[in-house]
């Protein structure tokens, strides 16, 4: 029996500034509740969208614990589960779902209304997401644990692999569902970090022609190219021009993986529309566009007064010019979402309804999204591992985190 009322965990101190810390054990709060503890194999990991935390970009309190991305072994059970029992290796989506509303009857957990008053969605260790403690620590609370924590194979096969379960593998696999692309269709992906690189990659998967990674990263880039993809350097041009030449004319579908922090050529200005606005250009008429990449309503850092509050300008005549008589399909943006144009879906990924495929595939060795994976590393490495992340150096592109090691 396990008689530690504390733990280990990264949280966030202000603005580029996280620490590791002594913080409360979690405890069982609920009959459906489970307590994971995140080995040191398996895992958490370092997620893109922790770095808009990370640089003080959004509304993140100091004292939040970090770490939506987690796998682990059930370690405690309340009295109200069922499918699941001590020893289990599990990992969790992202989202935090109750699995009883009407969004979650509809497959659309991303947007539970049962988890989070007065918001659609929950997530762990995320702002604006809930009460719900991250990952990047030893153990982890589970809430509606049979509904959201997705049972593995026992042993340590694939842990690597099946740690991406958590976010990036669906939700790159989302980007590119959400874009409507069919089988043979050219892809334009732009942003090839972790996202990025998993939604090239579902795209190689599910049997596009042509596959075309913008960046600025060489890392990121190269390894774009180790699996087939074309990679596009915005910093040598305009990458739209680049695509079109390679292409001999527009992409049938692009997708999104950067989200409001993007950046023009220089690679210094941030430019929150660019990539929205290559899309357009870049996608052919009666295409479509997917967008994973994050977008949120309130920057303390934005360049501009509109981008701060969440106003991002677009060219919607375009948009209408390339129509195909569909409609204009928006889970997450408040824009008219009746008006015709080139099809534009977007919104957070419903993991649950990708993971248990993704998994088998994964098992089944048809798919090894691992490879993304750049470094490893305990909690006591998670510091020096933020601040290459944030900057891109060294080669970091995902990193993974073992939190009960290295201490």
């Amino acid at each position: 029996m396990t008689t530690a009322t504390t733990m280990k965990a990264l949280n966030y101190i202000g603005p580029y500034q996280v620490r590791v810390e002594d913080v409360e054990r979690p405890k069982l709060e609920h009959p459906d509740d489970v307590i994971v503890k995140v080995t040191t194999k398996p895992e958490a990991a370092i997620c893109g969208s922790d770095l808009h935390m990370y640089e003080g970009r959004t509304a993140a309190e100091p004292g939040i614990t970090f770490g939506h991305e987690n796998m682990g072994i059930v370690d405690e059970l309340g009295e109200g589960v069922t499918s699941l029992k001590k020893g289990d290796r599990v990992v969790m989506p992202f989202n935090v779902a109750d699995g009883r509303c009407r969004n979650c009857e509809e497959g659309k957990t991303a947007f539970c209304t049962g988890v989070n008053p007065g918001f659609a969605g929950g997530a762990y260790g995320y702002v604006a997401m809930g009460p719900y403690r991250g990952g990047q620590a030893q153990y982890i609370r589970v809430p509606f644990a049979d509904f959201n924590a997705l049972k593995l194979p026992r042993g340590k096969e694939h842990e690597a692999d099946f740690v991406l379960l958590a976010d990036i593998f669906p939700t790159g696999w989302h980007g590119v569902e959400i874009s409507g692309f069919r089988s043979g269709e050219s892809i334009a992906v732009f942003g090839a970090g972790p996202v990025g690189l998993m939604a090239a990659y579902s795209a190689s998967l599910r049997g596009a022609s042509n596959i075309y990674v913008v960046d600025r990263v060489p890392e990121r880039l190269a390894a774009a190219q180790k699996f087939g993809c074309v990679p596009i350097d915005f910093t040598k041009g305009d990458p739209v021009d680049q695509i079109i030449s390679h292409n001999g004319g527009e992409v049938d579908r692009s997708v999104d993986a950067v989200g409001y922090q993007a950046v023009d050529s220089s690679g210094s200005s941030e430019k929150a529309n660019i990539i929205l606005e290559n899309m357009i250009r870049v996608t052919r008429a009666c295409g479509g566009m997917g967008i994973p990449g994050l977008y949120v309503p309130s920057d303390p850092g934005a360049a501009d007064k509109a981008s701060a509050n969440g106003m991002i300008s677009l060219s919607f005549g375009k948009l209408f010019e390339k129509a195909s008589g569909s409609l204009l399909y928006l889970e997450a943006v408040n824009l008219a979402n009746l008006l015709q144009g080139l099809s534009l879906s977007t919104g957070q990924c419903n993991v649950k309804a990708y993971d248990r495929y993704l998994r088998d595939m994964i098992i089944a060795g048809k798919a090894k999204p691992s490879f993304v994976i750049s470094h490893e590393i305990g909690l006591d490495g998670v510091v020096v591992a933020y601040e290459k992340f944030d900057k891109r150096e060294d080669g970091y592109t995902k990193v993974i985190i073992h939190p009960n090691g290295g201490f």
